[in-house]
């Protein structure tokens, strides 16, 4: 075995689980593509959400540096991860080598990703809809994941994308799910941000959900709530919300009593 392969460590639901989190609940990315001409690396800065499976999606500008870049080589890769405070290498990140894949306008897949995306990232609604804008699936190839020192992985895709045969029937309510719980659950969406989440109270709304779990967003703040096991119908999607409104209620209360 080689030195390289010696550092790393072997894959456990932990590195899964935290691949997952830092890709969904992540509002940005670095993306490396190579110019058209020279074939020199060129790293910029994009917006990003995920398909149902987990697939990185960005919108891009015709102007941007890194749109010719991928028409004219899908091979990208993409650097994910907060540095938050101290020392920004303590800190967990990863890099996804992927190829992009330019989604056509017009087409149910479009009007999927773009629903999505805007939920995810609603400021982008200011230029979403200009026709020099697209958007890409990156669809992935692998992931080194660096988790902190001395704590590297190497994941392919097949590991942690979201493969669930409900994704489909998923996606097709999941809009309408995501607009209900916002209308008329906001008491439900407080208590998985307090429960689950364990974050402070707050204007918390859910900007969308998948098999694995779901999203929810306060201005710039986004956590991630994993479900207990993965949904199978868009049916157990709404048994799983009531239950786990019910769960984090119950929770909640037995903290707060007094011993």
């Amino acid at each position: 075995m080689s030195e390289k392969q010696d550092v790393l460590q072997e894959n456990d639901e932990g590195a899964i689980r935290l691949v997952r989190t830092l890709l969904r609940s992540a509002r940005h990315a670095a993306i490396a593509t190579l110019a058209p001409n020279s074939g020199a690396p060129i790293a910029t800065r994009v917006g990003l959400s995920t398909d149902h499976d987990g697939t990185p999606i960005i919108l891009a500008s015709a102007l941007a540096a890194h749109t010719p870049a991928l028409l004219a080589d899908p091979r990208c890769s993409l650097l994910v991860g907060e540095p938050g405070k101290g020392d920004p290498l303590a800190h967990p990140r990863m890099t996804i080598s992927a190829k992009s894949r330019q989604i056509a306008r017009g087409t149910p897949e479009h009007a999927r990703i773009e629903w999505r995306y805007l939920s995810h990232l609603p400021k982008a609604k200011l230029y979403a809809g200009l026709g020099d804008f697209s958007f890409f699936r990156l669809e992935p190839e692998n992931a080194r994941l660096n988790a902190g020192f001395g704590r590297a992985y190497q994941l392919a895709a097949s590991e942690w994308l979201s493969l669930n045969p409900a994704n489909d029937e998923l996606a097709a309510a999941e809009q309408s799910a995501v607009d209900h719980m916002n209308k008329d659950h906001a008491a439900a969406i407080a208590l998985y941000a307090r429960y689950f989440a364990k974050t402070r109270d707050g204007s918390w709304r859910i900007a969308g959900i998948d098999a694995d779990g779901f999203d929810i967003v306060d201005g710039d703040a986004v956590e991630r709530i994993f479900f207990a096991a993965p949904l199978t119908s868009a049916d157990d999607m709404h048994k799983t919300l009531v239950r786990m409104a019910g769960e984090a209620r119950a929770g909640l209360q037995t903290s707060q009593s007094p011993a």
